[in-house]
């Protein structure tokens, strides 16, 4: 029997919380649940109307349903109310932000949490509601269970308080660029160092061609269907290497888009491998149609371009967004200098060379940071200073020889940009004082 492997389980797991209808399903099969137990509770036990109770407990079957209908229909409509402010924040967000943009949204766990509340209260009145009955030999009142669906039409009065301060403020710029930026931090933290099997030490450099040569057969790996590489299991894909005693070479990583039988890598074998081989490969990778975060360092990062891209065009002209996007994206990449990048060559447990991937650079990561805001920042000085800005905080935190070499040349793009489209002397000057602080020749 072939179980699926823990991280790939994980993988599923945090794509299903992220849809928008996992968490009121799990609300509405718990609601069921209560409903029945409720029920139950109120046919074992007789609850006293006197003193407090009389307040607390319905005594008649006609104010109980009364209390369910009305409760119920409250319910449902205010349901119908939240989907529809939801649709207006979703649309407004695509629109100011980028359609990538919604599944931030959707991943809000307060949204999902009060539609799951709204429509799951309404099941619950209509249970109970169900459950009452009235002939000549039985009268059944559920009066805990009509107190419960009083409280918890309370608690989503409250619920829709809390709910459309959280809609009023989660479309604001700084709001969303603040989560992005959260998300991008959690994500790059948990990435670096990202390990497929063990890696060498920094100061090992396997020989490469040796290791291909001492293989007597090179096949080439081709992707199964279209669409982005979400997921590699690394663990899988090594330990699947050491079994079969052959080297993979990856040319895609995370983020990638395939298209169906291209050529994604070689494998290196002394035997050659079977079709159900390569179907193993293959399993060990997660194609879907969009780009997620979890092996995506870029992923998020592009999300914040696309707010400061959108900020500098001319319809919307909002430098202080593309300022802010800046900012945020500074503290990510001051980060990423501190840490130590994965080695593209993955060794097994007996240091046998089994993979060589295709891995993030601190210059890929600078690239796309900066890249499409430089280049639709063309001709707004506040924001290109600012731009210089990020590029020399970077430098000042940075160590690495070659991420200082690639903040140079950055700034060295800036500057060409900034001497070719700036009309005031006096900003073109400014950014030269600036840049003079990254040794620019």
């Amino acid at each position: 029997m072939n179980f699926i492997p823990i991280k790939k389980l994980i993988f599923f797991w945090n794509e299903l919380k992220s849809t928008f209808w996992f968490v009121p399903a799990l609300i509405m099969t718990g609601t069921i649940a209560i409903a029945f137990f409720s029920v139950w509770l109120d046919s074992q036990i007789s609850v006293s109307r006197e003193g407090i109770g009389r307040y607390l407990f319905i005594g008649s079957i006609d104010s109980a349903r009364s209390i369910l209908t009305t409760v119920a229909g409250a319910m449902i409509g205010v349901a119908g109310t939240v989907f529809s402010i939801t649709l207006v924040a979703l649309t407004l967000a695509s629109s100011q932000f980028g359609p990538r943009l919604i599944r931030n949204f959707m991943y809000e766990r307060l949204n999902q949490v009060v539609l799951g509340s709204y429509v799951s209260t309404y099941i619950y009145c209509l249970l109970i509601l169900n459950a009452i009955r009235e002939t000549d030999q039985v009268i059944f009142i559920p009066a805990l269970s009509v107190l419960l669906a009083l409280l918890a039409a309370v608690a989503n009065i409250i619920l829709l308080i809390v709910f459309i301060h959280h809609i009023a403020v989660s479309i604001q710029a700084d709001h969303v660029i603040s989560d992005i930026s959260t998300t991008l931090s959690t994500n790059l933290k948990i990435l670096f160092p990202d390990f497929i099997g063990e890696e060498p030490a920094e100061t090992e450099s396997p020989d490469v061609e040796t290791a291909k040569s001492s293989y007597e057969f090179s096949q080439t790996l081709r992707s199964g269907k279209s669409g982005y590489l979400q997921y590699i299991d690394n663990n899988a894909l090594i330990n699947f290497a050491k079994e079969k005693e052959i080297l993979i070479e990856l040319k895609y990583r995370p983020g990638d888009y395939l298209v169906e039988n291209m050529d994604i890598g070689v494998v290196s074998t002394n035997t050659t491998l079977e079709e159900e081989d390569f179907k193993r490969v293959l399993s060990q990778f997660i194609v879907g149609r969009t780009r997620t975060h979890q092996q995506d360092a870029e992923h998020t990062i592009n999300q914040m371009v696309e707010i400061a891209a959108r900020a500098l065009s001319p319809g919307v002209n909002d430098p202080y967004t593309a300022i802010a996007c800046i900012d945020n994206l500074t503290t990510s990449l001051c980060y990423l200098t501190s840490v130590a990048f994965p080695s593209k060559y993955r060794l097994d447990s007996d240091g046998q060379l089994r993979v060589i991937a295709d891995v993030l650079s601190f210059e890929g990561m600078l690239n796309a940071a900066f890249n499409q805001i430089r280049q639709y920042a063309k001709g707004n000085p506040s924001v290109v200073i600012r731009l210089m800005e990020a590029l020399i905080t970077i430098d000042r935190i940075a160590k690495n020889s070659s991420h200082k070499e690639a903040l140079k040349n950055h700034a060295t793009m800036v500057l060409n940009m900034a001497e070719s489209s700036f009309e005031e002397p006096n900003d073109i000057e400014d950014l030269k004082m600036r840049s003079k602080l990254l040794n620019l020749s």
